[in-house]
């Protein structure tokens, strides 16, 4: 009986060292990605869709697209939507007529929440746009008429108007605002 018992607290104890071991513990620094995401609200649409293509495809006139430097990981999946919602009447109302061949969009950009902006960085004002762009524009042509659009080799969009100044969807520890409180 004596021998189960020290077999027993010895089996508890090596548990205990090999899951303190193999298993993170819930303070260990999660890392994930401070990027540019991309948004879309298809004319009359009220809520933001996550846009699964680059901004390479098609819009359509009246449609809003969005824009918001935000944060991803595997414990927060799901990227931060602009926090202006889309309204295309309050964004374009006052453009009533365009050429023939142009369409309007409504651009919205957010440039985030100050616990992601990049150490020593300014973060720019939010804003919203009317862009009148031809008829068989996309979204990046949406944006670069109003912002300055840093891209890396494979075209993934880095920085707007030098928003951030140097990284490009930078591996970042999980930014505490963003950590669930127990």
């Amino acid at each position: 009986m004596k021998n189960i018992c020290k077999q027993s607290v010895l089996l508890v104890a090596l548990v205990a060292m090999l899951s303190s071991i193999l298993v993170p513990s819930a303070s260990a620094a999660e890392k994930g990605y401070r990027y540019w995401g991309y948004f879309q609200a298809a004319p009359g649409a009220k809520t933001w869709t996550t846009a699964m293509t680059g901004p390479t495809v098609p819009i359509a006139d009246g449609s809003v697209e969005g824009w918001a430097f935000t944060f991803s990981s595997d414990s927060i999946p799901d990227a931060a939507t602009p926090r202006l919602a889309p309204n295309f009447s309050r964004i374009c109302g006052l453009v009533k007529t365009v050429p023939a061949g142009k369409k309007r969009i409504g651009l919205v950009v957010d440039f985030g929440s100050a616990f992601l902006r990049p150490k020593g960085e300014s973060m720019p004002r939010n804003f919203t746009k009317c862009v009148v762009v031809d008829k068989n524009a996309v979204g990046v042509d949406v944006l670069s008429q109003v912002v300055k659009v840093r891209t890396e080799g494979s075209g993934f969009i880095c920085a707007f108007s030098n928003y951030p100044a140097k990284e490009c969807g930078a591996e970042v520890t999980t930014p505490t605002a963003l950590i669930p409180k127990k």
